[in-house]
Protein backbone atom coordinates (compact mmCIF):
# COMPACT_ATOMS: atom_id res chain seq x y z
CA UNK A 1 0.00 0.00 0.00
CA UNK A 2 2.42 3.03 -1.00
CA UNK A 3 1.20 5.61 -3.45
CA UNK A 4 2.47 7.10 -7.11
CA UNK A 5 2.20 9.81 -8.58
CA UNK A 6 3.64 11.47 -11.61
CA UNK A 7 3.47 14.74 -13.92
CA UNK A 8 4.82 14.93 -17.44
CA UNK A 9 4.36 18.28 -19.71
CA UNK A 10 4.87 18.11 -23.31
CA UNK A 11 4.56 21.71 -23.62
CA UNK A 12 7.44 24.05 -22.48
CA UNK A 13 5.01 27.11 -22.46
CA UNK A 14 3.21 25.36 -19.55
CA UNK A 15 -0.25 25.55 -20.63
CA UNK A 16 -2.57 25.55 -17.37
CA UNK A 17 -0.67 25.01 -14.88
CA UNK A 18 0.46 27.81 -12.19
CA UNK A 19 3.06 25.93 -10.07
CA UNK A 20 6.08 24.50 -10.64
CA UNK A 21 6.59 21.02 -11.52
CA UNK A 22 7.96 19.88 -8.14
CA UNK A 23 5.17 22.23 -6.61
CA UNK A 24 1.95 19.76 -8.11
CA UNK A 25 3.85 16.58 -7.53
CA UNK A 26 4.29 17.54 -3.73
CA UNK A 27 1.03 18.38 -3.96
CA UNK A 28 0.02 14.88 -5.56
CA UNK A 29 1.68 12.72 -3.05
CA UNK A 30 0.52 14.95 -0.15
CA UNK A 31 -3.13 13.77 -1.22
CA UNK A 32 -1.23 10.38 -1.44
CA UNK A 33 0.12 10.28 1.85
CA UNK A 34 -2.46 8.39 3.26
CA UNK A 35 -1.45 4.90 1.21
CA UNK A 36 2.36 5.71 2.80
CA UNK A 37 3.85 8.09 5.41
CA UNK A 38 7.16 6.42 6.43
CA UNK A 39 9.03 7.68 3.45
CA UNK A 40 8.68 9.26 0.81
CA UNK A 41 10.62 10.37 -2.98
CA UNK A 42 11.13 12.00 -6.18
CA UNK A 43 12.73 11.47 -9.43
CA UNK A 44 13.17 15.00 -11.39
CA UNK A 45 14.02 15.23 -14.77
CA UNK A 46 15.40 18.57 -16.41
CA UNK A 47 16.33 19.49 -19.35
CA UNK A 48 19.83 17.04 -20.20
CA UNK A 49 22.94 18.62 -19.64
CA UNK A 50 25.47 18.90 -22.65
CA UNK A 51 28.47 16.94 -21.90
CA UNK A 52 27.98 16.65 -17.96
CA UNK A 53 26.17 14.13 -15.93
CA UNK A 54 24.12 14.98 -12.30
CA UNK A 55 24.78 12.23 -9.85
CA UNK A 56 23.02 12.37 -6.15
CA UNK A 57 24.73 9.99 -3.30
CA UNK A 58 23.29 9.27 -0.21
CA UNK A 59 25.97 10.01 2.70
CA UNK A 60 25.56 10.26 6.48
CA UNK A 61 23.32 12.49 8.10
CA UNK A 62 25.94 13.25 11.01
CA UNK A 63 29.88 13.64 12.20
CA UNK A 64 30.76 11.64 9.35
CA UNK A 65 29.45 13.56 6.63
CA UNK A 66 32.37 15.73 5.70
CA UNK A 67 34.31 12.54 5.44
CA UNK A 68 31.81 10.92 3.35
CA UNK A 69 31.77 13.98 0.82
CA UNK A 70 35.55 13.74 1.28
CA UNK A 71 35.68 10.22 -0.02
CA UNK A 72 33.09 10.79 -3.02
CA UNK A 73 35.38 13.51 -4.26
CA UNK A 74 38.65 11.61 -4.10
CA UNK A 75 36.93 9.15 -6.23
CA UNK A 76 35.34 11.48 -9.07
CA UNK A 77 39.34 12.85 -9.10
CA UNK A 78 40.81 9.27 -9.30
CA UNK A 79 38.65 8.82 -11.85
CA UNK A 80 39.29 11.65 -14.20
CA UNK A 81 35.39 13.29 -13.59
CA UNK A 82 35.50 17.18 -13.29
CA UNK A 83 32.94 18.32 -10.69
CA UNK A 84 31.10 21.76 -12.10
CA UNK A 85 28.94 21.62 -9.70
CA UNK A 86 28.01 20.21 -5.97
CA UNK A 87 25.32 20.29 -3.45
CA UNK A 88 25.15 19.02 0.48
CA UNK A 89 21.77 18.60 1.11
CA UNK A 90 19.84 16.56 3.83
CA UNK A 91 21.43 13.30 3.58
CA UNK A 92 23.07 13.27 0.36
CA UNK A 93 25.72 14.84 -2.15
CA UNK A 94 25.08 16.29 -5.18
CA UNK A 95 27.50 16.82 -8.30
CA UNK A 96 27.53 17.79 -11.69
CA UNK A 97 30.38 16.59 -13.18
CA UNK A 98 32.11 16.23 -16.51
CA UNK A 99 33.26 12.74 -17.65
CA UNK A 100 34.52 11.21 -21.07
CA UNK A 101 35.62 7.64 -19.90
CA UNK A 102 33.81 4.03 -19.12
CA UNK A 103 30.47 5.05 -17.82
CA UNK A 104 30.18 1.39 -16.44
CA UNK A 105 33.34 1.34 -14.95
CA UNK A 106 32.87 4.83 -13.11
CA UNK A 107 29.55 4.13 -12.05
CA UNK A 108 30.99 0.74 -10.32
CA UNK A 109 33.38 2.49 -9.01
CA UNK A 110 31.47 5.92 -7.83
CA UNK A 111 29.03 2.62 -6.30
CA UNK A 112 31.86 1.41 -4.33
CA UNK A 113 33.14 4.95 -3.20
CA UNK A 114 28.91 5.72 -1.23
CA UNK A 115 25.79 4.97 -2.51
CA UNK A 116 24.43 6.54 -5.72
CA UNK A 117 20.99 6.78 -6.12
CA UNK A 118 20.79 8.43 -9.27
CA UNK A 119 22.66 9.52 -12.36
CA UNK A 120 22.00 10.35 -15.91
CA UNK A 121 22.21 13.74 -17.55
CA UNK A 122 18.32 14.75 -16.77
CA UNK A 123 17.73 12.63 -13.88
CA UNK A 124 18.14 13.87 -10.02
CA UNK A 125 16.49 11.46 -7.44
CA UNK A 126 15.61 12.77 -4.17
CA UNK A 127 14.09 10.81 -1.51
CA UNK A 128 14.20 10.29 2.61
CA UNK A 129 12.13 9.47 5.45
CA UNK A 130 9.24 11.76 6.37
CA UNK A 131 6.32 12.76 4.82
CA UNK A 132 6.50 14.68 1.14
CA UNK A 133 6.11 18.09 3.10
CA UNK A 134 9.41 16.86 4.55
CA UNK A 135 11.46 16.64 2.06
CA UNK A 136 9.94 19.64 -0.08
CA UNK A 137 11.21 21.93 2.93
CA UNK A 138 14.37 20.00 3.15
CA UNK A 139 15.42 19.38 -0.33
CA UNK A 140 13.83 22.93 -1.87
CA UNK A 141 11.25 20.69 -4.02
CA UNK A 142 9.10 23.88 -4.69
CA UNK A 143 11.94 25.04 -6.74
CA UNK A 144 12.20 22.23 -9.19
CA UNK A 145 10.08 23.39 -12.86
CA UNK A 146 11.71 20.73 -14.74
CA UNK A 147 9.96 18.66 -17.71
CA UNK A 148 8.63 15.69 -15.79
CA UNK A 149 8.68 13.86 -12.61
CA UNK A 150 7.97 10.89 -10.54
CA UNK A 151 7.18 10.47 -7.15
CA UNK A 152 5.96 7.64 -4.12
CA UNK A 153 5.25 8.04 -0.70
CA UNK A 154 5.99 4.76 1.52
CA UNK A 155 4.41 2.41 3.63
CA UNK A 156 6.98 0.11 4.85
CA UNK A 157 6.17 -3.88 4.43
CA UNK A 158 9.36 -5.33 2.76
CA UNK A 159 11.85 -3.74 3.95
CA UNK A 160 12.65 -0.85 6.88
CA UNK A 161 12.65 2.39 6.78
CA UNK A 162 15.43 4.33 5.51
CA UNK A 163 16.78 6.26 2.90
CA UNK A 164 18.19 3.95 0.74
CA UNK A 165 14.87 1.28 0.58
CA UNK A 166 12.64 4.48 -0.03
CA UNK A 167 11.44 5.16 -3.29
CA UNK A 168 12.38 5.61 -6.69
CA UNK A 169 15.24 3.54 -7.77
CA UNK A 170 17.83 3.84 -10.35
CA UNK A 171 18.33 1.63 -12.71
CA UNK A 172 22.09 1.32 -11.62
CA UNK A 173 24.42 1.65 -14.65
CA UNK A 174 22.02 3.41 -17.25
CA UNK A 175 21.21 7.16 -17.26
CA UNK A 176 17.94 8.57 -16.74
CA UNK A 177 15.98 5.28 -15.26
CA UNK A 178 13.79 5.40 -12.37
CA UNK A 179 11.37 3.58 -11.14
CA UNK A 180 8.71 3.86 -8.23
CA UNK A 181 6.34 1.02 -7.00
CA UNK A 182 2.82 -0.26 -5.51
CA UNK A 183 2.65 -3.67 -4.76
CA UNK A 184 4.61 -6.77 -3.69
CA UNK A 185 6.85 -9.07 -6.17
CA UNK A 186 6.02 -12.71 -4.99
CA UNK A 187 8.61 -13.94 -6.64
CA UNK A 188 11.82 -11.67 -5.47
CA UNK A 189 13.74 -14.45 -3.52
CA UNK A 190 14.14 -16.43 -6.37
CA UNK A 191 14.72 -13.43 -8.96
CA UNK A 192 17.14 -11.65 -7.01
CA UNK A 193 19.19 -14.80 -6.83
CA UNK A 194 19.13 -15.69 -10.67
CA UNK A 195 20.43 -12.21 -11.27
CA UNK A 196 22.97 -12.45 -8.46
CA UNK A 197 24.56 -15.19 -9.87
CA UNK A 198 24.50 -13.08 -13.07
CA UNK A 199 26.81 -10.70 -11.47
CA UNK A 200 24.45 -7.80 -10.46
CA UNK A 201 23.90 -6.60 -7.21
CA UNK A 202 21.59 -5.51 -4.67
CA UNK A 203 21.90 -2.58 -1.96
CA UNK A 204 18.54 -3.29 -0.08
CA UNK A 205 15.63 -6.43 0.26
CA UNK A 206 13.47 -3.97 -0.90
CA UNK A 207 11.77 -5.45 -3.49
CA UNK A 208 11.19 -2.64 -6.19
CA UNK A 209 15.33 -2.57 -6.13
CA UNK A 210 14.53 -5.69 -7.79
CA UNK A 211 12.69 -3.59 -10.48
CA UNK A 212 15.42 -1.45 -11.19
CA UNK A 213 18.09 -4.61 -10.90
CA UNK A 214 16.24 -6.31 -13.55
CA UNK A 215 15.89 -3.29 -16.04
CA UNK A 216 19.35 -2.75 -16.27
CA UNK A 217 20.33 -6.59 -16.41
CA UNK A 218 17.79 -6.88 -19.38
CA UNK A 219 19.09 -3.79 -21.10
CA UNK A 220 23.00 -4.85 -20.40
CA UNK A 221 22.45 -7.85 -22.58
CA UNK A 222 21.03 -5.53 -25.34
CA UNK A 223 17.01 -4.78 -24.35
CA UNK A 224 15.55 -1.47 -25.08
CA UNK A 225 13.85 -0.30 -21.72
CA UNK A 226 10.57 -0.99 -23.29
CA UNK A 227 11.65 -4.66 -24.48
CA UNK A 228 12.99 -5.15 -20.64
CA UNK A 229 9.69 -3.95 -18.98
CA UNK A 230 7.51 -5.90 -21.68
CA UNK A 231 9.67 -8.98 -19.98
CA UNK A 232 8.81 -8.31 -16.76
CA UNK A 233 5.43 -8.46 -16.53
CA UNK A 234 6.33 -12.51 -17.86
CA UNK A 235 9.18 -12.79 -14.97
CA UNK A 236 8.32 -10.80 -12.27
CA UNK A 237 5.02 -11.81 -9.86
CA UNK A 238 2.51 -10.31 -8.51
CA UNK A 239 -0.31 -7.86 -8.06
CA UNK A 240 1.59 -4.33 -8.28
CA UNK A 241 2.04 -0.91 -10.48
CA UNK A 242 4.82 0.54 -11.73
CA UNK A 243 6.11 3.72 -13.40
CA UNK A 244 9.36 4.36 -14.95
CA UNK A 245 10.62 7.30 -17.25
CA UNK A 246 9.82 6.19 -20.95
CA UNK A 247 7.35 3.62 -19.58
CA UNK A 248 4.79 3.62 -16.81
CA UNK A 249 3.16 0.83 -15.42
CA UNK A 250 -0.32 1.00 -13.93
CA UNK A 251 -3.48 -0.81 -13.76
CA UNK A 252 -6.03 -1.42 -16.46
CA UNK A 253 -8.93 0.82 -14.75
CA UNK A 254 -8.57 3.10 -18.21
CA UNK A 255 -6.24 5.95 -18.59
CA UNK A 256 -7.16 9.57 -19.74
CA UNK A 257 -5.23 11.38 -22.15
CA UNK A 258 -4.03 15.27 -21.77
CA UNK A 259 -2.74 16.78 -24.85
CA UNK A 260 0.28 19.13 -23.16
CA UNK A 261 -0.07 18.24 -19.74
CA UNK A 262 0.26 14.83 -18.37
CA UNK A 263 -0.83 14.27 -14.24
CA UNK A 264 -1.26 10.79 -13.41
CA UNK A 265 -1.65 9.23 -9.77
CA UNK A 266 -2.33 6.00 -8.73
CA UNK A 267 -4.53 5.07 -6.09
CA UNK A 268 -6.43 1.87 -5.16
CA UNK A 269 -5.77 0.58 -8.27
CA UNK A 270 -6.76 3.52 -10.68
CA UNK A 271 -4.55 5.46 -12.41
CA UNK A 272 -6.63 9.23 -12.71
CA UNK A 273 -5.47 12.05 -14.45
CA UNK A 274 -5.68 15.00 -11.41
CA UNK A 275 -8.07 17.85 -11.10
CA UNK A 276 -5.15 20.41 -10.01
CA UNK A 277 -4.30 21.31 -13.63
CA UNK A 278 -6.92 22.63 -15.95
CA UNK A 279 -5.50 21.74 -19.56
CA UNK A 280 -5.27 23.75 -22.19
CA UNK A 281 -7.62 21.19 -24.16
CA UNK A 282 -10.35 18.80 -22.27
CA UNK A 283 -9.36 15.26 -21.50
CA UNK A 284 -10.77 12.46 -23.52
CA UNK A 285 -11.05 9.15 -23.01
CA UNK A 286 -11.42 8.63 -26.86
CA UNK A 287 -8.52 10.29 -28.51
CA UNK A 288 -7.48 7.29 -30.27
CA UNK A 289 -5.53 9.41 -32.54
CA UNK A 290 -3.29 9.91 -29.41
CA UNK A 291 -3.57 6.82 -27.69
CA UNK A 292 -3.34 3.60 -28.84
CA UNK A 293 -3.32 0.47 -27.24
CA UNK A 294 -0.59 -1.80 -28.06
CA UNK A 295 -1.24 -4.40 -25.84
CA UNK A 296 -3.85 -6.36 -23.66
CA UNK A 297 -3.82 -9.83 -21.78
CA UNK A 298 -6.38 -10.71 -20.71
CA UNK A 299 -5.21 -13.23 -19.13
CA UNK A 300 -3.16 -11.43 -16.53
CA UNK A 301 -5.23 -8.15 -17.35
CA UNK A 302 -2.09 -6.40 -18.48
CA UNK A 303 -2.45 -3.24 -20.30
CA UNK A 304 0.04 -1.44 -22.78
CA UNK A 305 -0.62 2.35 -23.65
CA UNK A 306 1.46 4.00 -26.09
CA UNK A 307 1.43 8.14 -25.97
CA UNK A 308 3.41 8.94 -29.11
CA UNK A 309 6.69 11.03 -28.00
CA UNK A 310 6.69 10.78 -24.53
CA UNK A 311 5.97 7.61 -22.79
CA UNK A 312 4.40 4.14 -22.77
CA UNK A 313 1.98 2.88 -19.83
CA UNK A 314 1.50 -0.58 -18.75
CA UNK A 315 0.08 -2.57 -15.92
CA UNK A 316 -0.53 -5.23 -14.09
CA UNK A 317 -3.85 -6.16 -11.61
CA UNK A 318 -6.23 -7.80 -10.17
Amino acid sequence: MCGIAGILIKDSTRPGIEMTTGEALTRMLEALEHRGPDSAGFALYEKPLDGAYRLRFLISDGTEKASDVDRIREALAGHGAEIVDEETIGGTYRAVVRYTGDIKEFLFAMEHASRVISFGTSLDIVKDVGTPRDLAARYRIPGFNGTHAIGHTRLATESGVHPETSHPFWATGFADVAVVHNGQITNYWIMRRRLERQGMEFHTINDTELIAVYLAFKMRRGSSLEEALRSSLDELDGNNCYISWDVLLSTDKGLDHVSDVFIFVQDDSELEISEMVQPRKPVSREASSSVQVARRAEDDHSTTLRVPGSAVFRSRGP
